[in-house]
C-alpha cells in the first residue's frame, strides 16, 4: 500500500543569550546555515524559521520560544530542528511545556544536530535528562559568579559600572575605578552644597542645569539621580553590592569624607516628615514586569508632579526602558501607569489571555472570587463563562486592588509582556 504518512512540519528555532555564559556559544547565523544544510541532507520540510536574542535561564520570558510553542498547539508546526538542546530549554518550565506537547502528540519529533527525540518513553527521559544537566551547569553557574561577585567586592572592587563621577577603566587586563577629573569636582560641589550650605535636590538641580552638566550619555541629572547620589556611600569610600547587601570598604579614591557626608544624610533625614514615606522607598505595580519591545531590557518606574495652578499638583506615573540591556540609548518611549491597567484591560475583554496557563496561585485565587461572587451573578443574570469569570476579577484587581494584589495579577499570567510604541503585546 502506498504510504499516506504526511511529512512532518519543522520549525527551525535558533537561540543564542547575551549574557556572558553564552559567549562562545555559535552564533544565530551559524545555527540556521548548520541545521538547513542538515534539513536539505535528510529531506525535512522547514515550515518557518524563528531566532532570537534572550536567556533560556528563566521559564516564559522568550517571547519567540513561546510564538513556537503556540504554533506547536494549534497545529502550525509538529516537529523542531534546533542545535542542540539547550538551545530550547535551560529550565524545569520550558522542558516541562516541551514534554507536555509531546505527550499530547502536538511535537512529534526534535532534531538537533548530533541527536533525535521521538515521542518514546526512552527518547523523552533522555530529553529531560538533558535538560536538566543544562540547568544543573545554569545553577551552578549562578552560584560560582556569585561567589566571585562577593570575593571581587570583598577585595574592595565593586562590579558593574562606575557611578557617575567615575570611570571604569582596564590597563594590561587590570579593571579598576578612577576618578572622572571633569565630573568628580561638581560631584563634590553638590555634597557641599546639600551639607554646608542647606541647599535643597531642587536648588541643587537647578544649579547643575544652569552650569550645563550632563552624564556620560550626555543628559541632565533627574531629581531622583540627585537624591540617589548625596545617599551613595560610595562618594566617601564605600559601597554596599547588592543595594540590600553589606557595606564594603572599596579601593577607590574618595570625593568627600565621610563627615560630610552622614552630615548630607542627615540632613535629607530630617526634611524628610515622619508621615511620608522615605525616598526611594515607594511601591508601584508592574515594576519590572514589562519588558521594552525595542530593545528587550525591563521597564522601571518614574514618579513626577506637575504643578497646578491652584497650588495642589497632580501625580502622574511613568513606566520606561531601563536601557540596560543592548541598547543604552534606546528610544522607547514611557508608557503612563493608567494607559497599563486600560491596555490589560482591554486584552483581557478582546480574549487575548484566554489560551494562557495562569499560575496555580492565580487559578486558584479567579476560583475563589468565582464562588466568593456567584450568588450575585445568579441574582443579576451576569455571565457566567470562563472568560466572564475572568473579565471580572481582572477588572476588580486592576481598578480596585492593592498594589501587591495588582503585581501578583500581572505575574500570575505567566506570559511575557512587551511594551512597543506605548502599546502592550504578549506572545
Amino acid at each position: 500500500m502506498m504510504d499516506t504518512k504526511l511529512p512532518l512540519k519543522y520549525c527551525l528555532y535558533a537561540r543564542k543569550s547575551t549574557e556572558s555564559d553564552e559567549r562562545q556559544a555559535m552564533s544565530i547565523g551559524s545555527q540556521i546555515k548548520e541545521m538547513t544544510t542538515l534539513a536539505e541532507r535528510e529531506g525535512l520540510s522547514i515550515v518557518e524559521v524563528k531566532q532570537e536574542s534572550f536567556s533560556a535561564k528563566n521559564s516564559g520570558f522568550r517571547p519567540v520560544f513561546n510564538e513556537m510553542l503556540h504554533g506547536l498547539r494549534n497545529g502550525q508546526f509538529d516537529a523542531i530542528l534546533t542545535w542542540a538542546p539547550d538551545r530550547l530549554a535551560r529550565n524545569a518550565g520550558d522542558l516541562g511545556s516541551l514534554v507536555d506537547l509531546m505527550d499530547m502528540n502536538k511535537l512529534q519529533h526534535i532534531r538537533t544536530y548530533g541527536q533525535m527525540f521521538s515521542n518514546t518513553p526512552n527518547e523523552k527521559f533522555l530529553l529531560m535528562i538533558l535538560g536538566s544537566q543544562a540547568k544543573l551547569e545554569n545553577d551552578n553557574r549562578s552560584i560560582n559568579v556569585k561567589r566571585g561577585i562577593r570575593a571581587k567586592c570583598e577585595m574592595g572592587w565593586r562590579p558593574g559600572a562606575a557611578p557617575i563621577g567615575y570611570i571604569n577603566r582596564s590597563f594590561a587586563g587590570v579593571k579598576e575605578i578612577v576618578l572622572d577629573e571633569e565630573r568628580a569636582p561638581i560631584i563634590k560641589e553638590m555634597f557641599e552644597r546639600s551639607g554646608l550650605l542647606g541647599q535643597s535636590g531642587r536648588t541643587i538641580k537647578d544649579w547643575l542645569d544652569a552650569s550645563d552638566f550632563k552624564t556620560k550619555a550626555g543628559a541632565q541629572l533627574s531629581l531622583s539621580q540627585i537624591y540617589r547620589i548625596l545617599t551613595n556611600p560610595f562618594y566617601y569610600g564605600y559601597f554596599k553590592y547588592p543595594e540590600d547587601g553589606p557595606l564594603y570598604k572599596g579601593l577607590h579614591t574618595p570625593i568627600i569624607t565621610k563627615e560630610l557626608y552622614e552630615n548630607v544624610r542627615a540632613r535629607i533625614d530630617d526634611i524628610v516628615p515622619e508621615n511620608k514615606a522615605a525616598w526611594g522607598s515607594k511601591k508601584f505595580p508592574f515594576k519590572h514586569l514589562f519588558y521594552c519591545g525595542s530593545c528587550g531590557s525591563r521597564l522601571t518606574v518614574e514618579e513626577h508632579f506637575k504643578p497646578l495652578k491652584d497650588g495642589t499638583k497632580r501625580r502622574h506615573v511613568y513606566y520606561r526602558c531601563t536601557k540596560s540591556t543592548k541598547d543604552p540609548d534606546c528610544k522607547e518611549p514611557s508608557i503612563k501607569e493608567n494607559g497599563i491597567t486600560e491596555q490589560i484591560l482591554q486584552m483581557v475583554d478582546a480574549g487575548e489571555f484566554d489560551d494562557i496557563e495562569p499560575t496555580e496561585k492565580l487559578f486558584n485565587e479567579i476560583e475563589q472570587y468565582k464562588r466568593a461572587t456567584s450568588q450575585l451573578i445568579k441574582d443579576y443574570g451576569i455571565p457566567t463563562s470562563e472568560r466572564a469569570h475572568f473579565k471580572n476579577y481582572a477588572s476588580y484587581i486592576l481598578k480596585q486592588g492593592s498594589l501587591s494584589e495588582k503585581d501578583a495579577f500581572i505575574r500570575g499570567l505567566n506570559v511575557p509582556l512587551i511594551v512597543k510604541d506605548r502599546r502592550i503585546y504578549h506572545y
